[in-house]
């Protein structure tokens, strides 16, 4: 491949079925560009969505046909009638022509280091002749560790990291989840691994909005303001259907106003249904909001499913929270709520446990707890900033120079693999 004319950044997301893994790797693609001016980000996914959240000039997205990955190691295409191989297919061929049309400086890879169903692989193989950097991105807690160790076994994952990976950037800290000891990744792959903190969005001055709380609230003084929510949505029914028959019990403990946002991908049957029977209830549903954040900050509790993204910024804005992690077919959210909850960062209710009665006792617990530090030591939530960081030390000096944040370790720099050619004068910014 040539050389680009600006520096490139392109992200491959296999973002399933959600808006977790897009929203994750949006913010990193924009704050990629804000560090880089001029820089351009391209995201290639198969969000059903497309470009869901908006995003920085210099930002745009690639649309694979959507699979969904219903069970491990077995996919299913989401909207085509052909078949999935036909489909995988059709995938690996506009990978590599993405790839050798946009001619990355740096491809971060999300989530899965050969892509689903190795559908990466033959892109990687190509790289390997190529400058490119490959930087392979991990939320910390992927499943339980059984799971995973098994599946990346028999799927050559591990082995895919030490050939084809540079670095690894775990959005985590290592001290709430060890990747590598839990995984058991091997001491070459363990060695690229750094832990970045968790990545969410940064919190804007004034994050209490007085407008959410007025809209929802009568001004009486002693009502309380519970915010439910969801991410996308695709398998909140059974939250959002206890929390609605969990009300009248919540009311108990003091009047109360529910805002449900259920994500755009709850059937839209379900929304219906939810909508008719909160008709007479102190409970609003909406499909979404423009600044969930913003909600999750001025509400007086929020009760959430226990997805990365949700978590991660319900923690940057200091909201009270109950997560209901849901039961399956990862074991993720159960750990994530888990281990959150053991830091005093949140409270949680086993999904086992979900039900009327017990949701409205936990509702009715959190918001009569006392306000103020939840916890000594305060989660790292410094992900999109440093790992940002790091793909940016990734550049070559032709476009680092002048660039790498202050203070950034250079010593992290990836050492290039043998045999990988660099363009004229090239090197890492010293």
């Amino acid at each position: 491949m040539s050389a680009s004319s600006e520096p490139r950044l392109l992200i491959y997301s296999q973002d399933g079925f959600g808006l977790g893994h897009q929203r994750r790797t949006t913010l990193l693609a924009d704050q990629f560009l804000r560090s880089c001016p001029g820089s351009s980000a391209l995201t290639v996914s198969d969000s059903p969505l497309g470009k869901f959240f908006s995003s920085a000039v210099g930002h745009d997205y690639c649309k694979l046909p959507s699979v969904r990955k219903v069970g491990p190691g077995d996919w299913r295409p989401v909207s085509l009638s052909s078949s999935f191989d036909d489909v995988l297919d059709m995938r690996r061929t506009m990978l590599i022509s993405a790839v050798r049309a946009f001619r990355p400086d740096v491809l971060l890879v999300d989530h899965m280091p050969h892509g689903a169903m190795g559908e990466l692989v033959p892109t990687l193989e190509m790289l390997q002749d190529e400058p490119t950097v490959v930087v392979l991105g991990l939320r910390d807690i992927l499943d339980a560790p059984g799971v995973v160790r098994e599946r990346w076994r028999l799927e050559g994952a591990y082995e895919a990291v030490e050939q084809y990976y540079d670095r690894v950037l775990v959005y985590g800290s290592s001290d709430v989840f060890d990747l590598a000891a839990e995984y058991a990744w091997p001491a070459a792959a363990s060695a690229k691994i750094e832990y970045c903190g968790y990545v969410c969005a940064p919190v804007q001055p004034e994050a209490v909005s007085e407008s959410v709380r007025s809209r929802y609230l009568d001004g009486a003084g002693d009502e309380r303001l519970v915010v439910a929510m969801a991410g996308g949505g695709a398998d909140a029914y059974p939250l959002f259907d206890a929390l609605l028959s969990a009300v009248p019990a919540m009311q108990e403990g003091g009047r109360c106003r529910v805002v449900l946002v259920t994500g755009p991908f709850l059937p839209a049957e379900r929304h219906r249904e939810l909508v008719a029977r909160a008709q007479d209830l102190p409970v609003d549903v909406l499909i979404s909001v423009s600044d969930p954040v913003r909600y999750a900050a001025s509400a007086d509790l929020v009760v959430a499913m226990a997805g990365y993204n949700t978590t991660a910024e319900i923690l940057s804005v200091g909201a009270p929270a109950l997560l209901v992690p849901r039961s399956g077919p990862s074991a993720e959210q159960r750990m994530r709520a888990r281990l959150f909850a053991e830091r005093g960062w949140v409270d949680w209710l086993p999904p086992s446990e979900l039900g009327a009665e017990p949701l409205a006792a936990a509702v009715r617990s959190a918001l009569e707890r006392t306000p103020g530090p939840r916890h000594v030591r305060p989660p790292d939530l410094d992900g999109r900033d440093v790992a940002t960081d790091r793909l940016v030390e990734s550049l070559d000096r032709t476009w680092a120079h002048g660039l790498v944040p202050v203070g950034a370790d250079l010593a992290m720099a990836p050492a290039r693999r043998p045999g990988r050619s660099l363009r004229d004068d090239d090197c890492l910014l010293a």
